[in-house]
């Protein structure tokens, strides 16, 4: 009787086309191999947005629109990091516009009612943030649920929890030594001083994505979650620490979100979870998972906050600019099959 073994054939099967991929790349132009890849084509994107705003858009250069440009964007780039890691992996997670508004009711009830300092309802908040990515990850990589249909279910969960301890009230009795420095500047100049930690958290997340060994057994398990087992990648570990990630770096989302608008209700950023896919996807991160860099999530984010911005200048409504998001998002999904078409083209040859 015959034995087989999957997991070896699924890890040769990978590493081969890994191989073939690499190959093909070495014997193209060095111009092609550099620019023929969705993150350049999305700062392309983003270089030329820019011009155009800047150009035809009154008051889209001055320093105020930059601050407040900075400003608008700083939690989404923070959700943007830890959902690029999930979606690396094959999975999704849209709870985390949920957990923003559980960590804006705490700090409020924390800090309002209770008479708790920013930092130590601060720290509870992104505890309890840690405890939802938590729920997540554990249903997702031990449970063997699907991410989307647990991630819907418990983004209407942890709304539900938020709305129900405020009702339809707001706190905004908050320190005001804080909430001056949510929406303070560095020195002199009109950068936020929020870029600061948005800067330190992005350098995290780069080097565990790119320089460790437990990003490269996420872009494993997003090419093939069996492989990456038999390869000694603990998958469940791997993908419970991405969803842990969400939520905690959500929760401090949240509470920057309270400080710089000096309130705290239940819908507290309603639908950011749209905005945060669609930058992840349109900065070339494959929704299948796999593949994806940050440098092209902060062009996609950048990208998003000059759209709005600049439309918003224009007295285009909310309404539109969700249409246009979503259009994006769509374009951001074809886009990967685009490039990659570009990419196995082979100029005045025939493939081999």
């Amino acid at each position: 009787m015959t034995t087989t073994t999957p997991a070896p054939a699924a890890a040769e099967s990978v590493q081969l086309g890994e191989r073939r991929r690499r190959y093909a790349n070495y014997h193209r132009p060095w111009w092609f191999r550099a620019f023929i890849t969705t993150e350049f084509l999305i700062i392309a994107l983003l270089a030329l947005v820019w011009l155009w705003a800047t150009v035809s858009v009154e008051n889209f250069s001055g320093p105020l629109t930059v601050r407040y440009l900075l400003l608008d964007i700083a939690p989404l780039m923070m959700i943007a990091l830890p959902m690029t890691l999930v979606i690396i992996t094959g999975q999704i997670d849209l709870s985390v516009a949920s957990i923003m508004g559980l960590s804006s009711v705490l700090v409020g009830i924390f800090h309002v009612e209770w008479g708790l300092s920013i930092p130590v309802a601060g720290a509870l908040a992104i505890l309890v943030g840690i405890l939802c990515g938590g729920l997540n990850g554990f249903l997702v990589a031990y449970v063997k649920l699907p991410s989307l249909a647990v991630t819907i279910g418990t983004m209407a969960l942890f709304r539900g929890i938020a709305v129900g301890l405020l009702g339809t009230t707001a706190l905004t009795d908050f320190d005001p030594e804080w909430t001056s420095l949510a929406t303070s500047s560095l020195g002199e100049s009109r950068v936020p001083a929020v870029v600061v930690p948005v800067v330190v958290l992005i350098a995290v997340f780069a080097v565990l994505l790119h320089f460790t060994p437990f990003g490269r057994g996420l872009y494993d398990i997003g090419h093939n979650e069996e492989a990456a087992r038999f390869s000694g990648v603990n998958v469940a570990r791997s993908q419970m620490t991405t969803f842990i990630l969400s939520g905690a770096v959500s929760a401090l989302a949240g509470i920057f979100y309270t400080l710089r608008f000096g309130n705290s209700r239940g819908d507290n950023a309603t639908g950011l979870e749209l905005e945060v896919i669609a930058a992840v996807l349109l900065g070339g991160v494959l929704i299948f998972g796999g593949r994806g860099a940050l440098h092209g999530v902060i062009a996609g984010v950048l990208l998003i906050g000059v759209i709005s911005s600049a439309l918003r200048l224009e007295g285009v409504t909310v309404n539109v600019i969700n249409i246009i998001i979503g259009v994006l998002l769509i374009a951001s999904v074809m886009a990967p099959q685009i490039v990659s078409g570009l990419q196995r083209w082979r100029p005045g040859k025939e493939k081999r």
